[in-house]
């Protein structure tokens, strides 16, 4: 977790550095792309807020009401980052954007946004770079894609996509104020921030789609629960295994149960032998694995 903090704190502090100067830049010069952006680097600001929050919530101890820990709360607030996004970021850009586009006014010098664009773009690059080591760290090798699904750390994957949204909508920025100053038509600047808008509405619905899962009982991957019942089947006197159920209950605990069927005949000690191996053999392969929970189905004799 504290890797996943480092990666929250690089995005706060560039996103303030650069809502403050978005938004002087937009005041002085109008444009309605700049302000976007603004609005875009604040909200981000307060995301990470969020994160950090949902960090410190979900490391609280079990509790007689919460058994198996708070370590969901991470995923409830991650939630809250992605509906914010969504609202603020893209529904605010977007509105912004069509209403420049209905009263469009020219733009002013542009030298000062292409200024703090290109500086915001330094900031935001750094960002971005941090939170791709931390999820790099984390994806063990994976393809990229496949290791962004497969995260269940949104602190880390939320931060990547946030700055990825913010290097694109830099980049949409610095074309719409070109292209309307190039051009003489201000309504191309309004159009940059309605695309602003777009993009983070659309990396808010990936967000939410991948907070959904978890906080309604995403399990272990198809591959995994595969790779627990050849273990467990190859243990003597193990029959068959029957459901592997399993729940993440924070980024880095998942609750695992296990139904076991032995050879009838079978030895209480034999089979709690090869319960024990199984543990053993499971939480060695599978760390993040905390409670794992085996049961016989065929009672021994």
């Amino acid at each position: 977790m504290a890797e996943s903090r480092i990666a929250i704190y690089g995005a706060i502090a560039a996103n303030v550095a650069i809502a403050i100067t978005k938004f002087t830049v937009a005041g002085i010069t109008g444009s309605s792309a700049m302000l976007s952006e603004g609005i875009h680097s604040a909200v981000d600001t307060f995301n990470g807020v969020l994160l950090l929050v949902g960090l410190k919530l979900s490391q609280r101890p079990a509790t007689d009401e919460h058994p198996f820990g708070h370590g969901k709360e991470l995923y409830f607030w991650s939630l809250m980052v992605a509906v914010l996004i969504f609202g603020l970021g893209g529904g605010v850009s977007f509105y912004e954007g069509i209403q420049h586009i209905r009263d469009p006014e020219p733009l002013t010098d542009p030298m000062w946004n292409y200024i703090v664009l290109g500086a915001a773009a330094l900031f935001e690059g750094a960002s971005f770079v941090i939170a791709l080591r931390q999820f790099r760290g984390q994806s063990r090798g994976r393809p990229f894609w496949n290791a962004l699904h497969a995260s269940k750390d949104p602190s880390t994957y939320t931060v990547l996509a946030e700055d990825g949204a913010a290097l694109a909508g830099l980049g949409v920025a610095a074309l719409g104020i070109y292209l309307s100053h190039r051009f003489g038509i201000p309504e191309l600047d309004g159009a940059a921030s309605v695309v602003i808008g777009l993009l983070l509405a659309g990396v808010a619905v990936l967000l939410v789609r991948e907070s959904r899962g978890l906080l309604i009982g995403e399990g272990l991957r198809r591959e995994t629960a595969q790779a627990i019942r050849t273990l467990a089947r190859a243990q003597p006197r193990v029959r068959d295994v029957g459901r592997i159920l399993s729940m993440y209950m924070g980024p880095e605990e998942v609750l695992v149960t296990v139904d076991l069927d032995f050879e009838p005949g079978t030895r209480t000690e034999e089979a709690a032998a090869a319960i024990t191996v199984i543990q053993q053999q499971v939480r060695a392969r599978y760390p993040m694995i905390r409670r794992l929970f085996i049961e016989a189905g065929e009672a021994p004799a």
